[in-house]
């Protein structure tokens, strides 16, 4: 089993930035891509980005395009996501999951392993 744990959620207003991180422990080893999904009160969870440990294949939601950066540090087994450019849009609450299989794919049921979240709130 692999352990999820985001932190740098919180309130920020448009235009700013956030970086979340997301700390794993636990069998890393057998986790091969690592991402961030986000889940708006009454919405369905939704992909944000993707990316491989050792940074390959990056991939990520249209929507975020230009303005959000996942990057991995695989010595400290963390993932990070920078957000820059808030918008009210972005307001949710953010996970961090990994999937124990190598091919890049961007919806929830493929991911292994969650986090219990980060809010990130974002005022106009």
């Amino acid at each position: 089993q692999a352990q999820l744990v985001e932190s740098g959620g919180g309130l920020v207003q448009a235009g700013g930035s956030l970086r979340l991180s997301c700390a794993a422990s636990g069998r890393t080893y057998s986790t091969y891509l690592v991402g961030w999904f986000r889940q708006a009160p009454g919405k369905e969870r939704e992909f944000v980005a993707a990316t491989r440990w050792n940074g390959e294949s990056t991939t990520y939601a249209d929507s975020v395009k230009g303005r959000f950066t996942i990057s991995t540090d695989y010595s400290k087994n963390t993932v990070y996501l920078q957000m820059n450019n808030l918008n009210t849009e972005d307001t949710a609450v953010y996970y961090c999951a990994a999937r124990s299989a190598q091919a890049v794919v961007t919806i929830a049921a493929g991911y292994h392993y969650w986090g219990s979240g980060t809010q990130v709130t974002v005022s106009s």
